[in-house]
């Protein structure tokens, strides 16, 4: 392994979250992507593919009220059940959660530690709806917010930049890093969508939030265009020690949860975008966690675009 290896990690509990006959969010959204990955041999072996661990409930503590991380542990046990009319947990949520939110953390440790430069985590759920005590939106834990902090806490760095270009708003990762200053977040979002959150000029509570709220339906270079301009203000003057990547490929166009109109050769230019300017910033370091995306095909195909970006 090369010192400028990017890493794919997942874990297979992460299929075990059981959503029910008909979700979204279901397991079949990571099926498809190791395949896709075969089907490109010299990409799949230029990655270095590792297992992630399962995160602790204290790790979890970090961002999360405890008595919410242990109400999920509990429910899970006990069989599971409804959180929201969105949002369900089965027996196997816990290990599928706490996995995909240490897949992250393990991509943090590889990266801040050196053993690689850049990392994505394919994980499910996703974490960018969830808030400091409930479950939104398909989401447990704030999977990218908690390896955020974690950062910080663990290895010691200030500026953290957290990129989101999910087609829906990342309101709980907003709620959950917009009280640190040096933890700068961009959301780029379809307006009006859910959640309903992510207006131009909510800043947050030390202006160190830009919301990027677009339309459906608009060509696909104006995406790129606003995305950019707005990683480029919030880093204006300020230079982010780790860039963080919520990255959404229900952005795409045939999604069936968004209207934006971007295709796969987007996400590998805006993967590489961040990958340049990172590069300038902080040696190249980003840490990448899939969110959303809802037609497994489209999906196993954007991470192998985002893949290629990363590299």
């Amino acid at each position: 392994m090369t010192p400028a290896s990017v890493v794919f990690n997942s874990h297979s509990d992460c299929g075990f979250h059981d959503t029910g006959w008909g979700h979204p969010e279901h397991q079949g959204r990571l099926r498809n992507i190791p395949s896709a990955l075969r089907n490109h041999p010299e990409l799949f072996m230029a990655l270095d593919h590792r297992e992630g661990r399962h995160a602790t409930a204290q790790e979890l503590d970090i961002a999360h009220d405890p008595a919410y991380v242990r109400s999920i542990q509990a429910l899970c046990a006990s069989g599971g059940g409804c959180l929201d009319a969105d949002t369900v947990v089965s027996a196997q949520s816990w290990d599928a959660a706490s996995a995909g939110v240490g897949c992250v953390l393990d991509g943090v440790d590889l990266v801040l530690s050196g053993t690689a430069v850049r990392s994505f985590s394919a994980i499910r759920p996703p974490g960018h709806h969830a808030l400091y005590a409930a479950a939104m939106g398909f989401c447990l834990f704030g999977n990218v917010a908690l390896g955020a902090h974690y950062a910080r806490q663990r290895h010691g760095l200030q500026r953290i930049l957290v990129v989101d270009w999910d087609v829906h708003h990342g309101n709980g990762t907003q709620m959950l890093v917009e009280q640190e200053p040096d933890i700068r977040f961009v959301s780029m979002h379809q307006w009006p969508w859910y959640p309903g959150t992510g207006a131009a000029d909510d800043r947050g509570p030390h202006g160190s939030i830009w919301n990027v709220p677009m339309p459906g339906g608009r060509p696909r270079a104006e995406y790129r265009e606003a995305l950019l301009r707005a990683v480029d203000a919030a880093t204006a003057g300020w230079v982010p020690e780790l860039v963080m990547i919520s990255a959404g490929f229900d952005l795409l166009r045939g999604d069936p949860l968004g209207a934006f109109t971007l295709e796969l050769e987007d996400v590998e230019l805006l993967t590489r975008a961040l990958v340049e300017r990172a590069e300038g910033w902080c040696a190249g370091r980003i840490v990448s966690a899939l969110e959303g995306g809802y037609s497994p095909d489209l999906v196993a195909a954007a991470c192998v675009h985002h893949l290629r970006g990363l590299l």
